[in-house]
């Protein structure tokens, strides 16, 4: 593949902003990529559902009838600070400017799936059907995955590529979430003249707080609490605490076991304090396990060892557009695409990487 051209996308991609729900730009570049290569692309309507200015994009190329079709997807959007990015490019590795994201979550895996494609197109190649789903803010809640229409979708198998690791790396298996939003409420009280008739929604909150098996809770689960907010003056025993935390895990009934503790935690603080617990649980997206002798990681496989690369098979405790591929019938992994240091200005890839990222993509869809 030309590695020249691949590298030159990239750069021109991650240059076009992007951030979540304000991908239309970069979506339009990408559609206009699409279209001049032939192929049949149009848009959902998941975009004002999503809260964003513009629809998750789905393209078409045609193969062999006999052969079976495969999904591949990549997000639009970026973290902040994500604008006005510069790469810089020394010793094979490519890196923002230092102020801004580098971006290559995830458009080292639009670019991957753009240039395997457009190679199969110039050069011929015998294939098999292959769709593309290009979806728009996945950083803040996969909601473009969480509102597709899976109607346009005809696949049975999907790849996400949007993990760390080097190429070869297969994320089979990721957690369900949830997240708990809480509000405490005391009673108000001078705090110098009758404290004692008052409940303090801090204190019953700390309570709870400290009652709760948090962070690491065991090797598939984890949980955080992110926001403990109370805001007044310190003359007035505080009437209200808002809490948010989440769950994560591999295992859908400690998933459902540990966010009951947290409530649980809750309830038992105000109970002991005489404050008053008003929550929502909301199911996020939920767990998948795709195993190892899958035909699909199989496929993945085999097409990583036609280009050189290690094969690495392993769980995340991040949430993917695959678990929301996965809860509407699509059978879904994610691959690495050798992207480092997300979500930060340190983050990086390496032309080796972004190139064998295409390479392996190209693998996988010619017949």
């Amino acid at each position: 593949m030309d590695e020249k051209r691949i590298v030159e996308r990239f750069l021109e991609y991650i240059q076009i902003d992007s951030e979540s729900r304000s991908e239309k730009k970069f979506a339009d570049r990408l559609v206009k990529d699409l279209t001049e290569l032939g192929l049949r692309v149009v848009r959902d309507d998941s975009g004002a559902k999503a809260g964003s200015d513009t629809d998750n994009i789905i393209a078409y190329l045609d193969g062999d009838p006999a052969l079976e079709p495969l999904l591949l997807s990549a997000h639009l959007d970026t973290v902040p600070p994500g604008k006005d990015i510069v790469p810089v490019i020394k010793n094979g590795v490519i890196r923002s400017a230092g102020n801004t994201i580098l971006g290559s979550d995830d458009k080292s895996g639009v670019v991957a799936i753009v240039e395997a494609v457009k190679t199969v197109i110039e050069e011929n190649l015998p294939h098999r059907p292959v769709e593309m789903v290009f979806t728009v803010c996945e950083e803040v809640g996969l909601l473009g995955a969480k509102y597709l229409d899976y109607s346009l979708v005809k696949s049975k198998n999907a790849i996400a590529f949007d993990s760390g690791g080097d190429v070869g790396t297969i994320v089979n298996l990721a957690p369900g979430h949830i997240e708990i939003e809480a509000t405490i409420t005391g009673k108000a009280a001078h705090a110098g003249v009758a404290p004692e008739t008052g409940i303090s929604a801090i204190e019953a909150a700390a309570h709870a707080v400290s009652a709760m098996k948090l962070l690491r809770v065991d090797p598939e689960t984890t949980a955080n609490v992110g926001t403990f907010t109370a805001v007044g003056p310190n003359n007035i025993v505080p009437e209200k605490a808002l809490l948010k935390m989440e769950v994560r895990s591999r295992n859908a009934q400690k998933l459902q076991e540990h966010s009951q503790h947290l409530i649980d935690c809750m309830q038992s603080a105000c109970d002991k304090f005489g404050a008053q617990l008003h929550y929502t649980a909301e199911t996020s997206y939920v767990t998948y396990h795709i195993p190892q002798d899958d035909p699909l990681i199989k496929l993945i496989s085999e097409s990583c060892e036609k280009i050189g690369a290690k094969v690495l098979i392993k769980p995340t405790g991040g949430g993917s557009d695959a678990n929301f591929f996965n809860a509407n019938g699509l059978h879904a992994v994610v691959i690495g695409t050798g992207m480092t240091d997300v979500h930060g200005v340190n983050e990086s890839i390496t032309v080796k990487n972004l190139v064998d990222c295409a390479r392996l993509t190209l693998e996988m869809i010619k017949a």
